[in-house]
């Protein structure tokens, strides 16, 4: 699939993402009517109520807002790899996007240049893209596919790879992990405990660690699906 050379053109990257604010009940009067419009389309339990499922609401880009980008890339010097991480966090979201879009403007920014996601193409892109449009931000021409075609995306996605044009499956990350051998990421906290320890224990670096964790097991996944040797532990630079 790709070449250890190939790979360094690649960014791999993962974000976290939270409610605006920490519960329905400090939504103002509007923001409590738009929210419960939008989650009468998810209730499944008669116990389900707006001020319950209030907690999903970081998944969707016009009730949340992205609290951590980690990304890394493969590095190559004097015939050693190593995979270097970085990432954004904080709570001011319109600064950790820029100094994203910085780095994506000034490091890639190529024609080879490609980023990966797992489950990218249907949450991190697309989230990405909306919440710079409404922080009045530019999209960096990487992220944006308006009017491209489809060979001109230059868009990976673990999920969409292990498809294999089978369009009913989906397969997390943690499951894919698991069934090609590599450690899972999911030793601290999973998605759903974000919110929680962002908002009740102000812990941004333990969420950044879980992302970049996220991103190398992402990376380890492409390496496997191009079969290339998985990475050890001492080749990964953490930030």
């Amino acid at each position: 699939m790709f070449t250890i050379s190939a790979l360094q053109n690649i960014l791999f990257l993962d974000i976290e993402t939270v409610p605006q604010v920490a519960e329905y009940s400090s939504l103002d009067d509007n923001w409590k009517k738009l929210w419960d419009y939008k989650s009468s389309s998810l209730k499944k339990a008669d116990e389900d109520t707006s001020e319950t499922l209030y907690s999903r609401a970081g998944i969707y880009a016009e009730f949340g807002k992205v609290i951590c980008i980690s990304c890394g890339y493969f590095r190559f010097e004097g015939g050693d790899i190593s995979f270097r991480l970085k990432s954004f966090y904080g709570d001011d979201e319109e600064i950790l996007l820029k100094e994203f879009c910085e780095t994506l403007n000034r490091h890639f920014n190529k024609i080879e240049n490609l980023l990966c996601a797992h489950n990218g193409k249907e949450f991190d892109f697309p989230y990405l893209c909306r919440r710079l449009i409404i922080n009045a931000l530019p999209i960096p021409d990487i992220l944006n596919i308006a009017g491209k075609k489809p060979w001109e995306v230059k868009h990976l996605d673990t999920m969409e790879l292990w498809k294999f044009g089978d369009y009913k499956s989906y397969t997390s990350l943690n499951l894919l992990a698991n069934v090609l051998g590599i450690p899972t990421p999911k030793d601290d906290i999973d998605g759903s405990m974000v919110r929680e320890v962002y908002y009740k224990e102000n812990d941004l670096e333990r969420i950044a660690t879980y992302c970049q964790k996220d991103v190398v097991t992402t990376a380890q996944i492409l390496l496997r699906m191009s079969n290339q040797p998985l990475m050890d532990l001492d080749q990964i630079k953490y930030n």
